[in-house]
């Protein structure tokens, strides 16, 4: 997403050094590594953090946010999700056929093309990208442990109350009664995903430091 605050913190830098730990391990080319958990938990902000650790040991990677691909775009969601009813809020909501694709790409070193949201125009802008040089995915996202194709799954625990005090502060969005709903329902189905997850932070948001 394009204009999305990114303030990396020393509990990310960790969060960070425990992944890279792990890659030294695991690590094999084409690897996809998502990250998912609730609004506001840090998912962009540890993709970022991990993304420049890999480029000083030479691994190019490529962010992607799942958030570039709804199915109704930003301006249009809201009234949608009224009309629909709090139910339709979910990962059915993504385009998950266009995510293979672009997956698909990077697997095959094609060039790709993707949307992608300004979040001050709240337009869907195209962005294409190479992945003939990009050596692993980071993909975040509420629902991108989903993703079959993932070979380390990272899971960033969160409280519904910390979510909703995180979104008031990103100001994404006005917090209404409406939105409160959909973060609750957010919350149940994002929660339902932590099974099968490869590591998981949970973030203290009073102290600089992270736990297992």
């Amino acid at each position: 997403m394009l204009n999305d605050k990114i303030t990396v913190t020393r509990k990310h830098e960790q969060a960070a050094d425990v992944v890279i730990e792990t890659l030294e391990r695991v690590l094999q080319p084409k690897f996809i590594i998502t990250i998912g958990g609730e609004v506001g938990s840090g998912k962009s902000t540890l993709a970022y953090a991990i993304a420049m650790k890999l480029r000083k040991k030479g691994i190019i990677s490529k962010i992607i946010d799942l958030d570039d691909f709804y199915k109704i775009p930003p301006k249009e969601r809201k009234a949608w999700r009224r009309l629909n009813g709090i139910e339709s809020v979910g990962p059915d909501e993504y385009d998950w056929h266009k995510i293979n694709l672009v997956i698909d790409d990077f697997y095959n070193d094609r060039e790709s093309t993707m949307p992608c949201v300004d979040l001050i125009t709240n337009e869907v802008d195209t962005l294409i990208t190479r992945f003939e040089d990009i050596d692993m995915l980071i993909i975040n996202g509420l629902y991108a442990t989903k993703i079959k194709q993932s070979n380390l799954k990272v899971f960033i625990e969160l409280t519904y109350d910390e979510t909703k005090e995180a979104q008031i502060y990103s100001e994404k969005e006005e917090m209404t009664e409406f939105r409160r709903q959909i973060l609750e329902r957010e919350h149940q189905m994002v929660q339902a995903l932590k099974h099968g997850c490869d590591l998981f932070f949970d973030f203290d948001r009073t102290l600089d430091k992270y736990h297992l």
